[in-house]
């Protein structure tokens, strides 16, 4: 019975190691992808695209949902090492909470049922919350504090949006013609990587 207990032991001990090192490596990955943004011709220069939430969302399909919120929240915390905040911690804070609308009921549902139908309707389901949620944060939360960690009014975050788009005349519309379209592409192409790449790369963390 206790060489049957220390097998058991030994086996969960190498899972609790495994594991833990594929959340450090898609932890690092994410941290270097975020590091490498691409701006948009709609929306101002702050809002920029990275596609660190691929990493997140494959740590979530292949480790489920708990992993995957625990690589964004390393992601974050190692960029806030590298590169700091503007927001004393306010848009770090969103950010963590804005990508694990994404990837925490992506893979929350690909986890209940694991096949490729799964996996789109948990990426479009990820892909809604993470605009809504983004959307509800940037206006309430994080364009508030960006303009105050700036000392400049609201107003100017409004006109730095209005001159790119004539649209935006408001925080509502910087939300519309902005936000949602930023946070919906950042979602959809993200998605788009993963279904692409998740069943070649799945094996490695299955491997025993």
């Amino acid at each position: 019975m206790s060489t049957q207990s220390n097998v058991v032991s030994r086996t969960g001990s190498k899972i609790g190691i495994r594991t833990i090192t594929q959340i450090g490596m898609l932890s690092a990955i994410a941290t270097v992808f975020m590091l490498f943004e691409i701006p948009l011709p709609f929306a101002p220069s702050f809002y920029q695209i990275d596609f660190s939430e691929v990493p997140v969302l494959i740590g979530c399909f292949a480790l489920g949902p708990v992993a995957g919120a625990i690589i964004e929240f390393v992601k974050i915390l190692m960029n806030f090492v590298i590169n700091g905040t503007i927001t004393a911690g306010v848009g770090e804070l969103a950010n963590f909470l804005i990508g694990c609308a994404l990837c925490v009921p992506a893979g929350m549902i690909y986890r209940y049922k694991r096949t490729r139908k799964s996996a789109i309707f948990g990426l479009v389901a990820g892909s809604i919350c993470m605009t809504i949620l983004g959307c509800f944060l940037n206006a309430f939360l994080l364009l508030p504090a960006y303009a105050k960690a700036f000392h400049m009014p609201i107003q100017a975050l409004v006109d730095m949006g209005t001159a790119v788009n004539s649209n935006i005349t408001s925080i509502f519309t910087f939300v519309v013609f902005a936000v949602a379209p930023f946070n919906l592409l950042k979602a959809t192409l993200a998605s788009l990587v993963v279904l692409l790449v998740y069943k070649k790369i799945s094996p490695i963390f299955y491997r025993q």
